[in-house]
C-alpha cells in the first residue's frame, strides 16, 4: 500500500496542474471564447471548488474504504483548492480592474456575493497557512476545530457563485448537491459516533 501511495502522488501533483498548464495554453493561443476576462473568472473559480468537494470527500472516502493512506492527498487537494482561488482573486484584482483599489472597494460595497466570496478565500487561507506539520503541531487541538471551517467556506463560495450568476444555474447547483450529499455523510458519521458513545456510558445504578 506504502508503494502505491508513493507512485500515486507525482500523478496526482501533475493531475492538480493540468488545469492550470491547459489554462496558460488557452491564454496563450487566444482560446478563451468572446469574453476572455469571464472565462478566467468561471474557470478558475471552477476548479477551486472542484479540489475544494475533492478535499471534503477524501474523510468520507476514508471512513468508507478504511484507508488512512489519503490524509497527505486530502492536504495536497486542500492547497490546490486554496492556488485557484488565489488565482480566481488575483484575476479580479490585477485583469479587471489592475489594482485600482478605490475602484475594487466600491465593487466590493456594491456587491454582496463579492463578500461571500472574500469569507471563502479568507478562511481557505486560513486552512493553508496552517496546513504544515508544524502549525498542526502548534495549534493541537484547535487545530481540528479550526479544519473544520472548511464547510462554512464551501457554502460561502456556493453563495459566492450562485448569486453572481444570472442565466444557467447548472452549475452552482451541482456544488450544492454535492455539499449537501458531503454535509449529510458528516452528520450520519456524528450521530452514530454520539449513539455509540451514549452505549459506552455506564449505566446509574439504583
Amino acid at each position: 500500500m506504502t508503494y502505491l501511495i508513493n507512485r500515486l502522488w507525482p500523478l496526482s501533483i501533475v493531475g492538480c496542474l493540468i488545469p492550470f498548464l491547459w489554462l496558460i495554453f488557452d491564454i496563450t493561443f487566444d482560446n478563451l471564447g468572446s469574453n476572455p476576462i469571464q472565462e478566467l473568472h468561471i474557470r478558475l473559480g471552477d476548479w477551486s471548488l472542484r479540489f475544494l468537494w475533492i478535499t471534503l470527500a477524501i474523510t468520507p472516502i476514508q471512513t468508507i474504504t478504511k484507508w488512512r493512506g489519503m490524509t497527505d492527498y486530502r492536504q495536497l487537494f486542500g492547497l490546490c483548492a486554496f492556488f485557484y482561488a488565489t488565482l480566481h482573486v488575483l484575476g479580479y484584482l490585477l485583469v479587471d480592474h489592475y489594482f485600482q483599489w478605490r475602484i475594487i472597494g466600491i465593487d466590493i460595497l456594491e456587491s454582496s456575493y463579492i463578500w461571500f466570496g472574500i469569507i471563502a478565500y479568507f478562511i481557505t487561507l486560513l486552512l493553508a497557512l496552517s496546513s504544515p506539520k508544524w502549525a498542526k503541531k502548534r495549534l493541537g487541538k484547535t487545530w481540528k476545530k479550526l479544519h473544520r471551517f472548511i464547510y462554512i467556506a464551501a457554502c460561502a463560495a456556493i453563495m459566492h457563485y450562485f448569486w453572481q450568476l444570472k442565466g444557467n444555474l447548472a452549475d452552482p447547483l451541482f456544488y450544492l448537491l454535492v455539499i449537501f450529499i458531503l454535509l449529510g455523510f458528516r452528520g450520519l458519521v456524528w450521530l452514530k459516533d454520539r449513539q455509540l458513545a451514549q452505549l459506552m456510558l455506564p449505566k446509574s445504578t439504583k
